[in-house]
């Protein structure tokens, strides 16, 4: 019979809201193991067997699991009464609408949740003194497994890359050069990895590679350049600022992420000549120490059976030229 509110639930339609793995899909798929894009690692709710009454306490129980995922995702329920035993075990409405709403925002990566703590610095590479060549950098991030590096992005994890300038290039200061960097990293910000998107908090300077559209779902095992920046201001347009990513397997298999980031000085910069150097920073054309520092935007258990956050970070190369 057709679902309608008022009717006696059948056991069969209380299991799909259940256990469904296919569109449209139960809570389990969405909130429990899943698979994909689908799973943020809850404790999975019972179905009944065939021919059984539905009791309140299952009926309870997955408004209680709707209710705490929609905590999570920033969505909005129906409102629904609990029911007690001994009461007719009727149908409520819109269950399957918010059942699909669910689904949808854990299928882009639970954008509007605010159930997420940013880490402190995990890897902080640092360039030489001074330098005047490339910076580059790799980091990597790992997980228990698979199928938490997966819930991890499900729930709103992001990688996250800050790249600074720490020390000047300059004998006595800053170097023209220095002001380049800053203002180059500040249009980057903070570059985020999400799951199907990237993001910088900054604005400006010359947008060479646009990559944002990418993320962690749209990642292989060979290096994808996600964002290409360049200083719009002359002499410094030639330095770039260049983020890439791969995993070790591809999404659903892979438990690693790394992260490169290159900084490549291509501006000149010789402000002077050998003999009419009075005055001048011999050192203007060098960059000071610069930083590539990992954080995490882990997920919290406020409303989830668990947090999700990496088991590992490193380093895994730090090249000054």
């Amino acid at each position: 019979m057709a679902y309608q509110a008022g009717d006696t639930i059948l056991d069969e339609e209380y299991n799909a809201f259940v256990t469904n793995s296919s569109a449209p899909f139960g809570l389990n798929h969405t909130a429990g193991l899943g698979s994909g894009e689908y799973g943020l690692g809850n404790t999975l709710i019972s179905g009944v067997n065939d021919g059984d009454t539905v009791q309140a306490s299952q009926w309870n129980a997955l408004f209680t699991g709707m209710d705490n995922v929609a905590g999570h995702t920033g969505d909005t329920m129906t409102s629904r009464s609990s029911v007690s035993a001994g009461d007719q075990i009727a149908i409520k409405a819109a269950v399957a609408t918010d059942l699909a709403t669910l689904a949808a925002s854990v299928a882009a990566g639970c954008t509007s949740t605010t159930s997420v703590t940013t880490s402190a610095n995990l890897q902080a590479p640092q360039s030489s003194a001074t330098w005047f060549n490339s910076f580059t950098t790799e980091v990597s991030v790992t997980f228990a497994s698979a199928d938490k590096m997966r819930h991890f992005f499900n729930a709103g994890g992001k990688i996250r890359i800050t790249p600074t300038r720490i020390g000047d290039g300059g004998t006595s200061g800053a170097s023209g050069k220095d002001g380049s960097w800053d203002a180059l990293y500040t249009a980057m910000g903070t570059f985020s990895i999400a799951a199907h998107s990237s993001t910088r908090s900054g604005s400006g300077e010359t947008l060479q590679t646009n990559g944002l559209t990418n993320g962690f779902y749209d990642l292989s095992t060979g290096y994808l350049t996600i964002i290409q920046l360049s200083d719009d201001t002359y002499p410094y347009t030639a330095n770039v600022l260049n983020i890439s990513a791969k995993l070790d397997d591809l999404p659903g298999s892979a438990v690693t992420m790394t992260v490169k980031t290159t900084a490549t000085d291509g501006a000149g910069d010789t402000v002077y000549t050998s003999g009419n150097t009075s005055s001048v920073d011999i050192n203007t054309n060098r960059n000071g120490q610069h930083q590539h520092a990992l954080t995490t935007v882990d997920t919290t258990a406020a409303n989830l059976d668990n947090a999700h956050a990496p088991s590992s970070t490193a380093t895994v190369s730090n090249t000054t030229t």
